[in-house]
């Protein structure tokens, strides 16, 4: 079973096998030689129970109303996150590349945001939603994210699980595209739509 403990959240990750090594692209379009495959964390309700809790615990956003999350990767946890916080579940699409609003998901300015985010690597999607979020008048509380691979400053609170500086690299300056590695793309966002 999974505490609220860094060290046994990677561990469970480690386990589930959702570290792997090779030649990535990020959603960020950089590249990296370790990509973290959180639908291997994701898949298991147990897990996406106890990191939404651990969430909850470190980043304290009990006066949230609303938690936003991005499709696809964020909506399961930021969904479950809000069950415990007991408020509305919404999540942003992507159109031509913009993080848009639909299904009648709506904000406001009475709305006060925690935003829920898998893994986090430039915190370009991030800053997408929080553009978003103060465009329609609504307050941010915070980020919740299960994985941090660079520390990136977003002008708000920052709540992170597990903080696993890798490094990412251009296309221009991969040591992988160097070596002709293959380019594996396992994300859920493709570069049409990076941020």
């Amino acid at each position: 079973m999974l505490s609220h403990s860094s060290s046994e959240l990677l561990h469970a990750l480690e386990r589930r096998r959702a570290l792997l090594e090779g030649h990535f692209c990020l959603s960020s379009g950089r590249h990296s030689d370790r990509f973290v495959q959180k639908f291997r964390l994701l898949e298991d309700p147990a897990l996406v129970t106890l990191a939404a809790s651990a969430l909850i615990s470190e980043a304290q956003p009990e006066r949230a109303t609303v938690v936003v999350s991005a499709a696809v990767g964020g909506i399961v946890l930021g969904f479950e996150v809000a069950r415990q916080l007991g408020v509305r579940a919404i999540f942003v699409e992507r159109e031509a590349g913009v993080p848009v609003l639909r299904r009648g998901f709506t904000l406001d300015s009475a709305d006060s945001v925690f935003v829920v985010e898998d893994v986090m690597t430039t915190g370009g999607s991030v800053r997408d939603l929080l553009a978003l979020i103060k465009d329609c008048g609504s307050t941010v509380l915070g980020v919740g994210a299960i994985v941090r691979r660079a520390k990136v400053d977003l002008g708000v609170p920052v709540a992170v699980l597990v903080e696993m500086e890798l490094e990412s690299y251009s296309e221009e300056a991969c040591p992988q595209c160097e070596r002709r590695i293959p380019l594996l793309d396992p994300g859920s966002r493709r570069l049409s739509a990076t941020s």
